[in-house]
């Protein structure tokens, strides 16, 4: 598995050593999740410090492995755009060397992890979209996953059984904490009593939360390799599409401090709301969390101060 000391990456190799496999991780640990890898290691899972750039320690943790995750990759629009050399020779350069040296090496399924902001800006927002869909990527880090997905799905990698998994905007609590995503960030700012600016509150996104992100890893590689082997599906559910300021009206719920200016945007680059009933009716995947359960998972938290400061620059993927 690659990316395992990640936000996501974590919760799925413990979801992954819970169901009783063998994990290997393949981690840089780019921003300093030395606790949670020794973490992780202690759990049971070889952890390789490396990058997955590098040739030999590619092949090094795909010795002897019968199934990859990838997930590791330069992550959000905002990382992506500082850096798009290296973000490009990470999520696209890499991710095709991962799938050559996994094909050669044998491996029999490759979990793909994609994201719903492929759809980018639906022609139709007031409508749901499916896999089947238009991709209309609107940045750097979307074009890059749908070019890996083309590849993964266009050419000739049928032995690997390749998956596409689309993840809705995650969030909620992690070993490898982020607070530069949507719901983490909007429910700190005002738990900590500042103003929240929402911009483009009306526009639509799906959500879901970091474990159920790791269950549904969990749920493919468990499926027959038959129900999931060059298929995409969107990881998520239905019920859990919100505007920002649906978000916004679930905080309110838990937290009575902070103020918040809504910036109204007549365009917005992503706009999209989500259908996950081919998850749920292939794999009988289901959601276990929703958005109101993760920001009474954050508040308790947050009260508990079990992230010391949690506007430290670790908890951002750009600082």
């Amino acid at each position: 598995m690659t990316g395992g000391a990640g936000y996501i990456g974590a919760p799925v190799v413990e979801a992954l050593l819970a169901s009783g496999r063998r994990v290997r991780v393949l981690d840089v640990l780019l921003h300093g999740q030395d606790s949670v890898a020794a973490d992780l290691e202690r759990r049971g899972a070889e952890l390789i410090r490396g990058d997955v750039r590098d040739g030999d320690a590619r092949r090094s943790a795909l010795a002897g492995a019968t199934s990859v995750v990838h997930l590791a990759a330069i992550v959000g629009d905002p990382a992506c755009a500082r850096n798009p050399r290296e973000s490009h020779a990470i999520n696209v350069d890499a991710a095709r060397a991962l799938l050559e040296d996994a094909s050669t090496a044998g491996v029999e399924r490759f979990v793909f992890a994609s994201t719903c902001s492929n759809y980018g800006r639906m022609t139709d927002p007031t409508a749901t979209i499916d896999e089947d869909g238009e991709l209309r990527p609107v940045s750097l880090y979307a074009e890059q996953k749908v070019e890996i997905e083309r590849l993964l799905l266009g050419h000739d990698f049928d032995g690997l059984g390749p998956t596409c998994l689309r993840f809705a905007t995650v969030y909620g609590v992690a070993p490898r904490m982020r607070f530069d995503l949507t719901v983490n960030e909007f429910t700190r700012d005002l738990w900590s009593d500042r103003e929240l600016e929402v911009f483009g509150d009306q526009f639509w996104r799906p959500y879901i939360h970091v474990r159920d992100a790791a269950r549904a890893v969990s749920a493919t590689l468990d499926a027959h390799r038959n129900l999931v082997a060059r298929q995409v599906f969107n990881a998520g559910s239905s019920d859990e599409n919100y505007r920002k300021r649906d978000l916004v009206d679930q905080i309110r719920k838990h937290v009575d401090r902070g103020r918040v200016r809504y910036v109204h945007r007549d365009e917005d680059p992503r706009d999209y709301k989500v259908s996950f009933d081919r998850i749920r009716s292939a794999l009988g995947f289901e959601t276990r969390m929703t958005v109101r359960d993760g920001i009474g998972e954050l508040v308790h938290a947050l009260e508990a101060r079990v992230f010391g400061d949690p506007f430290a620059a670790r908890y951002r993927n750009v600082r």
